[in-house]
């Protein structure tokens, strides 16, 4: 497979971006819940329960915050509007399930079309006092060569797991966000993808997946606790019509009102896999 030059203006991000001519991926801190360290808790730095690191604020380069408890309460609208009546947490088995911080009241679940597809489906889930509630199913997009448990730098393939979500940034201005928001040139991008499809404006948007990243940190920072072998820059930005090298991708609508309904008192969470996986 040809490797994709991503060209960032600044500090690279996410998603396998390069820095001058060297091929990378983005920044991602790695946070366990359960997978960072191995393949079940939360990936990027936001496992569960990390303090929303200290540091940027609303408009500085905050990253993930930390998981967190809750009680019944659903968070802001917005991002997928709850469609249907309490249900379970979409097609969960039970060790994904028990990945899931019992404080957490909203989860985007992420499920695969098959272990090696590029193609998948995001669903916003709120949690009531009387069971899971889910929005509207968004398509997505996710790695070139599908997914996998032991994620490695160059594998093209998206890490499977329950991972936390604390910090967002983005090109663009903060769109609403409760979340720490870091807006900043550092996120823009050029040349083209798998597809020869243009990446620009890839990074207008971006939520940091806490997977081998330190949570309360910008997405464009490039600590990697589980070291840099394990890959890292695992986010959620703007879909550029084409597979991504490793983060998961949504429509530019879809990203801002997820942006907007992601609530840190809420500790937000992303379960992500290829549906076989997440049925374990």
């Amino acid at each position: 497979m040809s490797a994709v030059a991503l060209l960032v203006t600044g500090v690279l991000t996410g998603c396998g971006a390069i820095s001058g001519s060297t091929a990378r991926e983005a920044p991602a801190a790695a946070a366990p819940t359960a997978a960072a360290s191995s393949a079940a808790t939360p990936e990027a730095t936001p496992p569960m329960a990390a303090p929303p690191a200290a540091g940027p604020s609303k408009t500085a380069s905050p990253e993930h915050g930390a998981p967190g408890a809750g009680g019944t309460t659903q968070g802001r609208s917005g991002a997928g509007a709850e469609t249907g009546s309490p249900a379970p947490l979409g097609a969960l088995g039970p060790r994904t399930l028990a990945l899931i911080p019992g404080k957490t009241r909203q989860a985007v679940v992420v499920t695969g079309a098959g272990r090696d597809a590029n193609r998948s489906e995001a669903v916003l889930y709120r949690r009531t006092a009387s069971g899971w509630k889910a929005g509207t199913p968004w398509p997505a997009r996710n790695a070139l060569n599908g997914w996998t448990d032991d994620h490695r730098v160059g594998d093209l393939r998206s890490p499977i797991g329950v991972f936390t979500l604390s910090d967002a940034g983005g090109l663009l201005p903060d769109p609403g966000t409760l979340l720490p928001y870091d807006a900043s040139p550092g996120f823009a991008i050029s040349s083209t993808g798998f597809m020869g499809e243009p990446l620009a404006g890839s990074f207008d948007y971006v939520i940091a997946i806490d997977y081998n990243r330190v949570p309360g940190t910008s997405p464009l920072d490039r600590t990697r606790p589980l070291g840099a072998d394990r890959g890292g820059g695992i986010w959620l930005h703007v879909d550029h019509q084409g597979p991504t090298q490793g983060c998961v991708s949504l429509e530019e609508p879809h990203m801002r009102q997820l942006l907007q309904a992601l609530d840190p008192a809420q500790h937000p969470v992303i379960v992500m896999g290829d549906a076989g996986s997440l049925r374990r």
